[in-house]
């Protein structure tokens, strides 16, 4: 995520889209069609400039923040989180308890909710998401499911399989069954994988709602245009009476970070994430507009697939964390709103291994290592950098460029390439890539959703988290005893082990731990930056 010099960059990416044949050829750029302001659309309208668009409407086939972005205001989990923390509150659900050995979970659930279609909320449509979840062999069991696998162990049938049933109690109350104890699956369930969808929404479109949803939340869905705007609008049933305060939300799509800045200050948008860091002082310095900052909750990372050569062999995978600069990046490109990464685990994190030393920057050490294992003179390979800015990765053209230039130093010759958004994902899911940028901002406060996840051999199977295809079975030993570990203290040193391993077996280069900034106007009230990425905003009003 950082560095170089940005006439590099452009030349750089420009060849790539070329070389690539693809790239992100985004009509958006502009906020000419975003329909204006609040003020010009009449009502309480707030428009939400952002970098990409969202890849699916279904968020039980989603993994990646601009669909939870959006997804998040149509649909509500049985647990959430309070604004700002991962302090987990009411949510679909009032109150729940857990028997003493931790399998047997009763939820009691709200009532007086309806789905946006009208249908009422109850036990028996948790149940029914939970069934098209679990069981590959449910009719509406329609696409990955990937969330559902990378946190609960599998599917039904599978012998991982953290849950093993769900039942109605009554019409308001639900139990799950698990089939060992699971310490983060409260804090699971607040994910947004885990919302709740209408059963006769999911019935209407045999399994496929990715174009529409309906949910129980603050705001319905009114119009996707692709890789333009997504609408939506009040939903004047909405349980928590008095809320949401606005009237619509329009999230627009333009690509370029400094021309979304130009919309805020034009008054064409209100809000927008995805702020380059330098830009932080202009922000600053307007009268019109208010910064925020995210929690510092995600890392950005350069992952090696390592089932594929030269990246099966760790020397490689050392060497190139030999050459990478990581201060220079933050310097260059996160204008020090960022420190660097040595472990999967922010430093604000729990389990986090503070001990961990660092690869140094070791030219020669790197190249020594690079002919141990038989590439003296390097080698050619592929560099992929995703088409939009994220809260981890600003810049990510200009950051692929700075890691080419490193990787040079020591004969590794690396032609960027990139696509659009959701194919980017799809194929490093798939594994098509050789070297790959991304990152993560965590879902629920817990370090199992970045170590399992991220790099645990059960997540390393098409489609994966874990695209380094990381298989390490002392790793995942730890890790798989921490999920069942209570005490959090004996958690923590369970990760602490397998950081250690993974540092030593290099599967990526961290590269930072960013502080993401945001800016909107001075008229936007009561919005509130969320750890996770993704912003529910029924308690933002416009003055």
């Amino acid at each position: 995520m950082k560095k170089f010099a940005l006439t590099m960059s452009a030349t750089v990416l420009s060849a790539t889209m070329i070389l690539a044949g693809c790239g992100s050829s985004n009509p958006s750029n502009t906020a000419s069609n975003a329909g204006g302001n609040s003020a010009k659309s009449g009502g309480k309208t707030l428009i939400f400039g952002r970098g990409g668009d969202t890849v699916t409407l279904d968020p039980a086939n989603a993994t990646d923040g601009e669909t939870f972005r959006v997804t998040d205001n149509i649909y509500e989990t049985l647990v959430a989180d309070k604004p700002g923390t991962f302090d987990v509150k009411p949510g679909l659900a009032t109150d729940w308890s857990a028997s003493k050995n931790g399998l047997k979970w009763t939820f009691h659930l709200r009532k007086n909710v309806k789905f946006q279609d009208g249908t009422p909320f109850n036990a028996d449509a948790v149940v029914f998401n939970f069934n098209r979840w679990m069981d590959p062999q449910n009719p509406y069991h329609k696409g990955d499911f990937e969330y559902f696998t990378n946190m609960f162990g599998g599917f039904k049938g599978n012998p991982k399989a953290v849950i093993k049933d769900v039942k109605k109690l009554d019409d308001y109350t639900v139990e799950i069954d698990l089939a060992h104890p699971s310490a983060p699956f409260l804090a699971d369930l607040t994910m947004a994988a885990f919302s709740i969808a209408s059963p006769a929404d999911v019935k209407k479109y045999n399994g496929d709602i990715k174009d529409h949803p309906i949910g129980t939340g603050p705001f319905k869905f009114v119009s996707w245009k692709p890789n333009d705007s997504i609408t939506l609008e009040k939903n004047p049933s909405y349980w928590d009476t008095g809320k949401p305060k606005l009237d619509k939300i329009v999230f627009q799509v333009i690509k370029d970070n400094k021309a979304r800045l130009n919309a805020l200050q034009a008054g064409q948008i209100d809000i927008m994430d995805g702020l380059n860091p330098a830009d932080v002082p202009t922000v600053k310095n307007d009268s019109n507009l208010q910064l925020f900052t995210r929690p510092s909750n995600n890392v950005g990372y350069l992952a090696f697939n390592t089932q594929k050569k030269p990246f099966n062999d760790p020397r490689v995978r050392q060497a190139i964390n030999m050459v990478v600069d990581k201060k220079a990046l933050i310097d260059a490109f996160y204008n020090g709103m960022a420190v660097p990464a040595v472990s999967v685990l922010p430093p604000s994190m729990w389990g986090n291994d503070t001990s961990l030393q660092d690869y140094q920057v070791n030219i020669q050490k790197a190249k020594q290592l690079l002919a141990e294992a038989g590439y003296p003179n390097g080698f050619k390979t592929d560099l992929w950098a995703m088409p939009v800015a994220r809260p981890y990765m600003p810049q990510p053209e200009k950051i692929a460029a700075a890691l080419q230039a490193d990787m040079k130093k020591i004969g590794i010759d690396a032609k960027i390439v990139t696509y659009d958004w959701a194919t980017y994902l799809k194929k490093t899911a798939n594994g098509e890539h050789t070297m790959a940028l991304l990152g993560w901002t965590g879902d629920n406060g817990d370090p199992d959703d970045f170590l399992y996840v991220l790099l645990d051999q059960d997540n390393a199977n098409p489609p994966a988290q874990n695209i380094a295809f990381y298989k390490n079975p002392e790793v995942h030993k730890l890790l798989v005893q921490a999920q069942q570990e209570t005490d959090q203290n004996k958690r923590a040193d369970l990760y602490k082990k397998a950081e250690q391993i993974i540092l030593k077996d290099a599967p990526w280069v961290p590269l930072v731990h960013s502080t993401p900034p945001m800016a909107a106007s001075k008229k936007v009230t009561g919005f509130v930056p969320s750890p996770v990425g993704s912003d529910i905003l029924t308690n933002v009003d416009i003055k």
